[in-house]
Parts: structure tokens; sequence; C-alpha cells
């Protein structure tokens, strides 16, 4: 079973040694997603609202060009700096999932994440 980089310009590039995505047989996984713009590689927004839109955004964009949607998606992991952001991540990410099972999902509190941004996404994808 061979296993495929999935990459595309509507996401940001890596900003390290990885693939915005890698598909193994009917599975994707996703790498986290943090709110750049894929042009300009700056931090779209100030607030968690405002970043989880972008974060949105981009993993939708990986998802599209493995031939994905959100509604292919198993289990998500949130990452944010604050759990006081949980509401306003919530309501963004469910806007996504709204009309079928949401995916399985963790939410947890960090430290600290690239270049300072309050929210982090990443995903695991079934195809097929």
């Amino acid at each position: 079973m061979t296993r495929t980089a999935i990459s595309t310009e509507q996401a940001p590039k890596a900003i390290g040694p990885y693939s915005q995505a890698i598909r193994k047989g009917s599975f994707l996984y996703l790498s986290g997603q943090i709110p750049l713009d894929p042009v300009s590689m700056t931090v779209v927004g100030t607030h968690a609202a405002e970043q989880a839109e972008q974060v949105m955004k981009n993993l939708e964009a990986v998802l599209s060009a493995a031939g994905a949607s959100f509604g292919d998606v198993a289990k998500t992991t949130i990452f944010l700096t604050d759990l006081e952001d949980f509401a306003a991540v919530n309501a963004v990410y469910a806007k996504r999932f709204e009309g079928m099972a949401p995916p399985a999902r963790s939410t947890v509190q960090v430290s600290r994440l690239p270049r300072d941004v309050r929210v982090e996404i990443e995903v695991v994808a079934i195809l097929g």
C-alpha cells in the first residue's frame, strides 16, 4: 500500500519538514492547520473565531485536493492556547458539519502554537 503526499497551493505551504496531508489506503491524515493565509503566509485574525475560520478554510482546501470534504472527516483534534476560546472556535467549527453527524473530536489546551496563533486543528478522514 503506497503512501501519497497531498499538496495544494490553496492552503499554506508546510513551514517545516511535513506534508499538508498523507493518504495511505482509504485513510487521509491532514497535518494541523493554523490560520495562515496561503498566499502571504501571514496570520489571519487576532481573535479565536477569526483564526478558526481561516483554519477551516485551509483544512477544506487540503481535503478538496484529496477529493474529500468535511463529510469524510472521522476525527479531529483541536489545539487551543486558551480553553476560554472553546465556545468561539466551536461555533465556527460546527458550521462545517451542519446536517451531518460530526466527527469524533478531542480538544486540548496547549501552552503555545506556531507563530503564536490561538488555534490549530488536525483531521483524519476516511475516503472511498
